[in-house]
């Protein structure tokens, strides 16, 4: 078992002030290198990356090939606006990135981040609805809890109270149905009457808006962070393709965080073979190792407001040669490496010995998530799914003891980011059985602090 690594208080205090801020005036130590899926800081400790970030690294930190593939890129030329030239690693990713995508998904946007690739699939589909003589309709219906960026459009189809309240009146927050939580639901239908039921609160939204207003519905196929990698019944796919069929509305799909290959495949709606009408993607696009996303759509969605006058959107980085000879070379390692597959291996190995933790821990009411983005809710009780109280701030508790002995997780409240503890364990692909098992270790050490503190049940 890993010894504790307690931050050492005199390296911040060591340090001159900082000029930054983020969440709060916490200081963390300062990294110094990072190297597969581990961390160094400047006084020698080591950190397990358990989350790849905010599920970013997928294919592991400093790989060679991908940092000579920009070195390369750099000799080259680091920037060029797509409005005065083409370049090549952007046609080139764009060419293998349609390839893995469903057929006919081959028109590819390039940004620089999650949140503006969900806000420019929302663009899109208002200038399509416009150039195709349907301008009444703008809703884009989201479910809630969910996650979709940190800009004022992205932000308006995230069902997260604790995130938007303070911009409600600078932004038009859009509808909202229930996420699919079936698993908490004490009734007398199966799993998959429940994904029924879930998926037919879309078409009754969509009714009481009035369909000919509904523009699309936005989900993340694999819940992320807001609901810590929930995955719905599968009856509730097929069932939400045929009700946006129905009414005429574009499918969205959020793969910012499950897509790339994390779950096992490459997109996360591909285990259901569930077909979008715009899919955005980034975080694992990239790796970390240049901002990078991308939204992709059919060419049926892109050549009518082509010929309307043209995509009235950008970004001044979009298609950047440096950004996307960064994600060429790590498709190009998520190949040579069968990281997809390890993603997928792994994940079985990985959600059984979480559920072995549950076992331990019944304070843990659900594991849940595909491949390698899992999560498990925690509750002060098992049977009647009563939350532990918000101010005992079990999940920020929990990162910090695995913090503490050296292990990154991740976590926010699962309930509209107010209530409802969860941590995720999403390591990068190219993780070990035998690094699942430090893993394991250093978070049931932890588990077990927090069930020592916070007086929670754990099986002797």
């Amino acid at each position: 078992m890993p010894k504790p690594q307690v931050q050492n208080a005199t390296d911040a205090e060591a340090r001159p002030p900082s000029h930054l801020f983020y969440l709060s005036s916490l200081r963390r130590p300062l990294v110094e290198r990072a190297e597969g899926i581990y961390f160094w800081t400047k006084d020698g400790r080591r950190f397990i990356d358990g989350s790849s970030g905010p599920m970013v690294a997928n294919i592991g930190h400093s790989n060679r090939n991908v940092l000579d593939a920009m070195k390369r890129q750099m000799d080259k030329t680091t920037f060029a606006y797509r409005l005065h030239f083409e370049n090549e690693p952007a046609e080139e990713l764009a060419r293998e990135l349609a390839g893995k995508l469903p057929a006919g998904m081959d028109r590819i946007f390039f940004v620089s981040g999650g949140s503006e690739a969900t806000e420019s699939c929302i663009k899109l589909a208002r200038q399509w609805a416009v150039a195709t003589g349907q301008p009444k309709r703008w809703k884009v219906i989201g479910r809630f809890p969910s996650y979709h960026g940190g800009t004022l459009g992205s932000l308006a189809v995230t069902g997260d109270d604790a995130l938007a309240e303070t911009f409600l009146p600078m932004m038009r927050a859009m509808p909202t149905v229930p996420a699919p939580t079936a698993w908490r639901d004490r009734d007398n239908l199966s799993l998959e009457q429940r994904g029924i039921r879930y998926a037919d609160m879309l078409e009754e939204k969509i009714q009481a808006e009035g369909p000919e207003s509904v523009l699309a519905f936005i989900m993340e196929p694999v819940g992320g962070a807001a609901t810590a990698a929930l995955v719905a019944p599968d009856s509730y796919y097929p069932r939400i393709r045929e009700i946006c069929d129905r009414y005429g509305i574009l499918l969205i799909h959020d793969e910012v965080m499950s897509g790339a290959g994390r779950t096992g495949k490459f997109l996360g709606g591909d285990h259901w073979n569930c077909k979008p009408d715009l899919v955005a993607l980034s975080k694992g696009l990239g790796s970390g190792y240049a901002p990078l996303g991308a939204l992709a759509a059919p060419k049926r969605l892109v050549e009518p407001l082509l010929a309307a006058g043209g995509f009235q959107h950008g970004h001044t980085y979009a298609g950047n040669p440096l950004a996307c000879a960064a994600g060429l070379a790590v498709l190009g390692e998520m190949g040579r490496l069968d990281l997809i597959a390890n993603a997928a291996a792994m994940g079985d190995v990985l959600i059984g010995e979480l559920r072995a933790l549950q076992k331990r821990f019944p304070f843990i009411a659900d594991v849940r998530g595909k491949g390698l983005l899992l999560g498990a809710e925690m509750v002060a009780d098992p049977e009647t799914l009563t939350p532990i109280a918000p101010g005992k701030k079990a999940t920020q508790r929990l990162l910090d003891l695995a913090y503490e002995r050296g292990l990154i997780i991740y976590g926010r409240k699962v309930k509209g980011g107010v209530d409802g503890d969860n941590f995720m364990v999403a390591p990068p692909m190219i993780i070990t059985r035998e690094q699942i098992g430090e893993m394991i270790a250093i978070i049931g050490d932890s588990l077990a602090a927090l069930a020592a503190e916070l007086d929670l049940p754990v099986e002797s």
